[in-house]
C-alpha cells in the first residue's frame, strides 16, 4: 500500500514527464515554442490570480491557481534542463540548502524569538551568501518588475532599518501635506515636468504614511479599488432601474445616486452589517 509521501513523489515524477513530453518532438506546438522570456507575462499572471484565490478564502480556488504556478515551475525547470543549465532536482535542493541555512535558530543552535529578530538574523545571513556583493548599497537589490507602491514600501523599509525614519506620525502627516501643498503649486505654475515630479513624491509620501501605520499600501489601494467598483455597480444599476442610460446621465444625477450608496454603506458598517 502506497503512503502519502509515496503517492505525492508518484504525482510530481508525473508531473515532470507530462512536461516533458509537452516540449518533446510530438508534444505541444504551443509549449515547445515557449521560452524563460515569453513565459513572463503568464508567470506574472498566474501570481497575481494566486493572490485573488487567496482573497476569496475558497480552498479549492487556492488548490487550482497553487497547481497553475506550480505547473510554471516545472515548465521553467523543463526548458532550462534541455538548455543543460539544471533541472528540478537543482531546483529544490537550492532551495533545501537556502531555507535550512537561514533558519538556524530551527536547524542549528541561533536563537530568534520574534519576528523581528527572524527578519534581522535572515538578513544578516544573506549579506554573506553568494552574490549579494554585487549589492553595493543598502537600497540596492528591489525587483525590477515589482508593482511601484510596494517597491516604495520595500525602499522605505530597506532604509528605515538604518535610522533613516521618521519618530512619529505627526511628521509624517506633515511631510504628506507638504508634499500636497507642492502638487497645487506646480499646477498653479502650469509647468507639467514639475507636476509629475511633484506628484510622484506625495504618491511616495502616502506609501510612508501607510507604511508607518503597519499597513501594506497595495492591499490598501486594492481595497479601495474593489470598494468603488462594488459602488459604481450599484449605481449602474440603480440608474438602469429609473429607465435611464448612465452614459447620457449628468455627473449631478450620478453624483446623487453614489453619495446615497456610500452613505447607505456606511450606516450598514455602524450597525455591524455587510
Amino acid at each position: 500500500m502506497k503512503t502519502v509521501e509515496d503517492k505525492s513523489t508518484s504525482l510530481f515524477n508525473e508531473l515532470v514527464e507530462l512536461m516533458r513530453k509537452l516540449r518533446s518532438k510530438d508534444g505541444c506546438p504551443w509549449d515547445k515554442e515557449q521560452n524563460h522570456s515569453t513565459l513572463k507575462p503568464h508567470l506574472v499572471e498566474e501570481a497575481y490570480e494566486l493572490v485573488d484565490a487567496i482573497d476569496t478564502g475558497d480552498p479549492d480556488k487556492l488548490k487550482e491557481e497553487l497547481a497553475d504556478l506550480f505547473f510554471h515551475i516545472i515548465f521553467h525547470c523543463q526548458i532550462a534542463k534541455e538548455k543543460k543549465e539544471f533541472d528540478i532536482g537543482g531546483v529544490m535542493a537550492l532551495c533545501l540548502d537556502k531555507m535550512t541555512r537561514r533558519h538556524p535558530h530551527v536547524f542549528g543552535d541561533a536563537t530568534a524569538a520574534t519576528p523581528e529578530e527572524v527578519i534581522h538574523q535572515w538578513e544578516q545571513i544573506k549579506k554573506k551568501e553568494k552574490g549579494y556583493e554585487e549589492r553595493r548599497f543598502i537600497v540596492d537589490g528591489l525587483p525590477k518588475h515589482l508593482p511601484a507602491l510596494q517597491k516604495a514600501q520595500k525602499l522605505q523599509k530597506k532604509v528605515a532599518k538604518v535610522g533613516f525614519d521618521w519618530t512619529n506620525i505627526n511628521d509624517v502627516i506633515a511631510k504628506v501635506d507638504e508634499e500636497l501643498a507642492e502638487v497645487k503649486e506646480a499646477i498653479s505654475e502650469n509647468k507639467p515636468e514639475n507636476i509629475e515630479e511633484e506628484v510622484g513624491d506625495l504618491l511616495f509620501s502616502i506609501v510612508n504614511l501607510s507604511r508607518f501605520l503597519k499597513l501594506d499600501t497595495e492591499n490598501v489601494l486594492h481595497k479601495t479599488i474593489y470598494k468603488f467598483v462594488e459602488r459604481f455597480k450599484k449605481v449602474e444599476m440603480e440608474l438602469a432601474a429609473m429607465g435611464k442610460d448612465i452614459e447620457k446621465c449628468t455627473l449631478e444625477e450620478m453624483d446623487a445616486i453614489w453619495n446615497k450608496i456610500k452613505n447607505e454603506g456606511k450606516k450598514a458598517s455602524k450597525s455591524g452589517k455587510k
